[in-house]
């Protein structure tokens, strides 16, 4: 599963970075342009805050297991998340969830 989990991460890298680049392309590169672009009307807010209330309960997840397990490397996920999208950041986080669960057996 580990490798199915990698695959996602990199699919959610690439596929909405794709998007996110073709709008700059198209609109310039401005950030605050996009974060009103995300806004535009009652859909794209409702799915914005899906997404940063989902965010927010991954890094709430990373940072409790990161404190218990002592296993610092899952903590790029947050990041990963916040820069990337949720995407990446979770499908990263079972990646390395897993792989440190393999080491461990």
């Amino acid at each position: 599963m580990r490798y199915v989990y990698l695959a996602l991460a990199v699919w959610g890298t690439i596929h909405p970075m794709s998007w996110f680049i073709a709008w700059f392309n198209e609109n310039g590169y401005d950030l605050m342009a996009m974060v009103d672009a995300w806004h535009v009307n009652a859909a794209t807010s409702g799915l914005v805050w899906d997404l940063t209330v989902a965010a927010t309960a991954l890094t709430v997840w990373i940072i409790a297991e990161t404190v218990r397990t002592r296993y610092w490397r899952g903590l790029i996920a947050i990041p990963a998340t916040f820069c990337i999208g949720v995407s990446c950041g979770l499908p990263l986080y079972l990646f390395l969830r897993t792989f440190r669960d393999a080491r461990q057996a």
